[in-house]
């Protein structure tokens, strides 16, 4: 094992969480732009979604130990869009209203919003301190080899 790979998987954490907030921040931003529900205007904004992989390392066999995939951080595979269907507003003033009077809006809902800044909040502390204490450890020994 590499001696900073740890020090990497934590800042793979913190770059994914990163990602995720400004998500979370872009959802809520649009969540109040309209637009039609067919095919002859602009479509609402949809929610959109980090979908995390995991990645890999190959790691040699030896000294007992059997050669295999280890953790080695995480990553953003792509950003998906929500397929929830847009709130329909019945507005027939309203200039992007289709011919039934009603206006799309994005499928966005602030509480969910809200939840998932918490979990990334939290996430990112999380790695934020598993980083530190990563480091902490590490001066320590370099310490103890001084002494």
């Amino acid at each position: 094992m590499k001696v900073f790979s740890s020090m990497a998987i934590s800042a793979s954490a913190l770059s994914a969480q990163r990602l995720r907030l400004d998500l979370v921040s872009s959802n809520i931003t649009n969540m109040n732009t309209a637009g039609r529900t067919g095919p002859e205007g602009p479509a609402p904004y949809r929610r959109k979604l980090p979908v995390f992989a995991q990645v890999l390392e190959w790691e040699r066999a030896g000294e007992g130990r059997r050669g295999g995939f280890a953790g080695a951080g995480v990553r953003v595979a792509r950003i998906a869009e929500d397929p929830s269907p847009p709130a329909l507003v019945h507005d027939p003033s309203h200039p992007l209203a289709d011919e039934r009077g009603y206006v799309a809006y994005p499928n966005v809902n602030v509480l969910n919003e809200m939840v998932d800044l918490m979990g990334a909040v939290r996430s990112y502390q999380a790695s934020v301190t598993a980083f530190n204490t990563t480091k902490e450890m590490f001066l320590k020994a370099l310490e103890i080899g001084r002494g």
